[in-house]
């Protein structure tokens, strides 16, 4: 299944037009993850500090415990980050080994975008973003209608933040 299904869209949507509308007023994103619970309609975000390995270690654990206390349905988490422009996405190995990260790589090779990963009991959803800007301005910016890749099989420090309930195999299963 590639569609997001229309639950998680209508979970997440406002969130992502909240997103698109700080941008557009100039500001920049916090890192942030925002931890849903279908039965009891909460959704609670919760800022994400990026600065370290051990940090974003330190958060993965956080979150994962947060999921469990609220009996989550889905994580979805948003940022800003650097993509490879596509003539230099194969080079990526070669480009992380030579400078370490995205960040420290030259400019003209890497894109703003805003990052959206969408954890569900039925796989993650993923979208990249890119920011452009809006209109004449140089502060203000915008982002476009994401377009959500989905995938059953993941792995990474912010994967597996669900917590498994009675009678599932795990977060990542399949969507019947």
């Amino acid at each position: 299944m590639s569609q997001l299904p229309e639950r998680y869209r209508a979970a997440i949507a406002p969130l992502i037009d909240k997103a698109r509308e700080f941008l557009e007023k100039g500001e920049a994103l916090a890192p942030m993850a925002f931890v849903g619970n279908f039965t009891t309609g909460a959704t609670i975000p919760a800022p994400l500090s990026m600065n370290s390995p051990a940090e974003k270690d330190a958060v993965a654990r956080s979150l994962k415990l947060f999921a469990e206390q609220l009996d989550a349905d889905f994580v979805f988490l948003l940022m800003e980050a650097y993509s490879l422009r596509a003539d230099k996405v194969a080079r990526y190995e070669e480009i992380l080994d030579e400078y370490g990260s995205l960040a420290d790589c030259p400019a003209s090779w890497r894109i703003d975008v805003v990052s959206l990963s969408l954890e569900t009991r039925h796989g993650v959803w993923v979208a990249q973003v890119p920011v452009r800007p809006k209109g004449i301005s140089k502060k203000k910016r915008t982002i476009g209608v994401p377009e959500f890749r989905h995938y059953t099989e993941v792995e990474g420090r912010f994967t597996d933040l669900l917590p498994v309930k009675e009678g599932e195999g795990g977060a990542s299963g399949t969507l019947h």
